[in-house]
């Protein structure tokens, strides 16, 4: 009997361990690799939904005063937006693209970067200053956020300062993939200006992901990492070993019951 019980247990570990494996290094063809292709920088484009401080500096303050909103006491995922004598109000960029900033009106910023989105801004106020005044326009996404989910030692949701980011960044924000994540099948969820959902595949132990137009995030990305068929098979069982305890012991129990009432 006990000799049978070994036989099964080893049966059953092989099963487990031949139902998958991982690779799990990155980057494994990193010689073959042409890296002229992600030779550029990244820049962050504005989408419907964001949140963005935007200051205006001169050397005049009273000339900045009408285009600077401040709010007393206001804070943005914990940090201070201080500007001087005050706390600049965020601006939500509405479905459309749009913000309302003060004196100028309403403004399409959606789609642009950080930078055009200053030439822009600069460009309007430019009118309401002095020939004297050279304005400084400063523009900051202050919601810019992705989310890591799945086999990650720490699952969750990132706030991003430098509002630049790889997947790898990402991934090591929450702590790498564990040993169980499929590391050739990583899965990002996006959402366009549109609120169009794609979900893209990554395969993180080819070094060309360095080339790929998905390697940076854009804010309010989900990147989530699959379980491999071990972790999947593991889960399975101690379900079933649950499963098969708790009937046992209603088994027993009623048994035990019944050969108590019929004594």
């Amino acid at each position: 009997m006990k000799k049978n019980t070994v036989i099964l247990l080893s049966l059953m570990v092989l099963m487990l361990t031949s139902c998958g494996t991982t690779n799990v290094a990155y980057f494994q063809n990193s010689d073959n690799v042409n890296y002229d292709a992600s030779s550029f920088l990244y820049d962050a484009r504005i989408m419907p939904k964001d949140e963005l401080t935007i200051s205006v500096v001169t050397t005049t303050p009273d000339a900045s005063l009408p285009f600077n909103l401040l709010l007393q006491n206001a804070y943005q995922n914990g940090r201070s937006l201080s500007s001087g004598t005050g706390t600049l109000m965020p601006y939500l960029v509405d479905n459309q693209g749009f913000i309302n900033f003060p004196i100028i009106g309403k403004l399409k910023v959606g789609g642009l970067t950080k930078s055009e989105a200053e030439l822009l801004i600069l460009d309007k106020i430019r009118p309401y200053m002095s020939d004297t005044e050279n304005p400084v326009v400063t523009v900051r996404m202050s919601s810019y956020s992705v989310s890591v989910l799945g086999e990650v030692s720490r699952p969750g949701s990132f706030l991003v300062s430098r509002e630049k980011i790889t997947i790898l960044e990402a991934l090591a924000q929450a702590g790498d993939l564990t040993i169980y994540g499929v590391r050739d099948r990583v899965k990002l969820i996006r959402e366009d200006a549109t609120g169009k959902k794609t979900i893209y595949k990554l395969d993180l132990t080819d070094a060309n992901i360095v080339n790929s137009p998905y390697y940076y995030l854009q804010q309010n990305d989900v990147v989530y990492v699959e379980p491999n068929n071990v972790k999947a098979q593991n889960s399975k069982v101690g379900q079933v070993t649950t499963l098969s305890f708790s009937a046992t012991s209603i088994l027993i129990s009623l048994a035990s019951l019944l050969y108590n009432i019929l004594k």
